[in-house]
C-alpha cells in the first residue's frame, strides 16, 4: 500500500540512492504541478518527501511546500533546514548532528575510512549508499568485508564511550525482525517535474506510470511486492534495499536482486551479527535488538532447494 510520495522539485534534485542523476540543466517543477501533487497526496493520505536541487527555490515555492507536513531531503547549499542531508563531503561543517546520506563507490569508502569513523561521532545518523555494486568482483567483496569489520571495532569503541551511533551498514539490521527494503512501487512513488509518476527517481524521465492528469497506472504492481519475491520473502538480510532500479538493470526482473546485491546485503548482515556478538562480549545491552543467527551462505540462491 502506498505510504510516501516523493516530489522531485527540479530535474537536478540530488540523488539519495544508488542511481546517478545525470540531469545537468535546471527544470523547476511548475508551481501548479507542485500544488496539484500536494493535493493528490493529501487525497491519497500519503506522507510527502521533497527532494531539493542545490539552488534555492523561489519564495512562492517555499510557501506552497510549507502548507503541508513533509520531509526535506537535499544538499546543504539548497538554502533550507533539511531533515536529511545529502552530503558531497563528510568534511562539511553543516552535517553535524544531522541525518546524513553519503553516496560513494567502494574505493572512496576505503580511502575515507578514517573520516567516516570521525563522522559517526558527530552526526545523528549516517547512511552510506554504495554505487557501482553490479560491477564488483571477488576482490571488491573481500575489501568490503574487511572494511565492515573495521567499522565494527570502532562502533564498539563509541558505544563504550557513551556514543550511541546509527550507521545503516551495521546497526540497522540489529533492530529489524522483518524486511525493511526500499519498496519503490509498493509503498513509495515519485512525482517528477513533468507532472508524471515514476516508480523511483532513477526511472525519470523514461518510464512513467501515469500522471496527475490521467491517474496512476502501475502495470503488474504486485510484482513490486515482497510477497511475490520467492527468495527475498524468506531471506533474513532485512536491511537489504532490494533496489528496484538495480534489479531491473541486472536481472531484468524488478523483484529479483542480482548476485552482487545479495552478497553485499549478506556481508552487511554478517558484520551486524559480529557487532552483536561484540556488544555481548563488552557487556553492552541494546533495546529492541533481535538475535542474528549464523548462516553458511552469502547468496540465498545457493540454498534455495532447502526452502522449497
Amino acid at each position: 500500500m502506498l505510504t510516501y510520495l516523493v516530489i522531485l522539485l527540479d530535474d537536478t534534485s540530488v540523488s539519495y540512492c544508488h542511481y546517478e542523476n545525470t540531469h545537468k540543466d535546471r527544470n523547476l517543477i511548475d508551481l501548479d504541478v507542485l500544488q496539484r501533487g500536494i493535493i493528490w497526496a493529501m487525497k491519497e493520505n500519503l506522507n510527502i518527501q521533497f527532494v531539493y536541487p542545490k539552488e534555492p527555490l523561489p519564495e512562492e515555492y517555499n510557501k506552497v511546500i510549507e502548507s503541508i507536513d513533509h520531509t526535506k531531503i537535499g544538499p546543504l547549499d539548497c538554502g533550507k533546514e533539511l531533515d536529511v542531508v545529502i552530503a558531497d563531503s563528510l568534511l562539511e561543517d553543516g552535517i553535524f548532528n544531522k541525518c546524513v546520506v553519503w553516496r560513494c563507490n567502494l574505493q572512496e569508502l576505503k580511502e575515507k575510512e578514517a573520516i567516516i569513523k570521525d563522522t559517526l561521532d558527530k552526526v545523528s545518523r549516517l547512511n552510506v549508499v554504495l554505487t557501482g555494486i553490479p560491477q564488483w568482483k571477488q576482490n571488491e567483496f573481500n575489501i568490503y568485508k574487511n572494511l565492515l569489520e573495521h567499522f565494527v571495532e570502532y562502533i564498539i569503541e563509541l558505544y563504550e564511550n557513551g556514543k550511541f551511533v546509527q550507521f545503516n551498514l551495521l546497526t540497522d539490521r540489529l533492530s529489524l525482525n522483518a524486511m525493511n527494503n526500499c519498496n519503490a512501487g509498493d509503498s513509495s512513488l515519485v512525482l517528477a517535474p513533468d507532472g508524471k509518476f515514476y516508480i523511483c527517481p532513477a526511472f525519470y524521465p523514461k518510464e512513467n506510470v501515469g500522471s496527475l492528469e490521467k491517474g496512476l497506472v502501475i502495470p503488474n504492481q504486485h510484482l513490486y511486492k515482497l510477497g511475490y519475491a520467492p527468495i527475498c520473502r524468506v531471506c533474513d538480510a532485512f536491511q537489504c534495499k532490494r533496489c528496484i532500479w538495480m534489479n531491473r538493470n541486472t536481472t531484468l526482473d524488478y523483484n529479483t536482486p542480482s548476485h552482487e546485491q545479495c552478497l553485499v546485503a549478506h556481508l552487511e548482515r554478517n558484520a551486524s551479527r559480529l557487532l552483536q556478538e561484540k556488544f555481548v562480549e563488552h557487556g553492552i545491552r541494546l533495546k529492541h535488538s533481535y538475535e542474528i543467527l549464523e548462516i553458511d551462505y552469502l547468496d540465498p540462491i545457493n540454498i534455495v532447494n532447502k526452502w522449497k
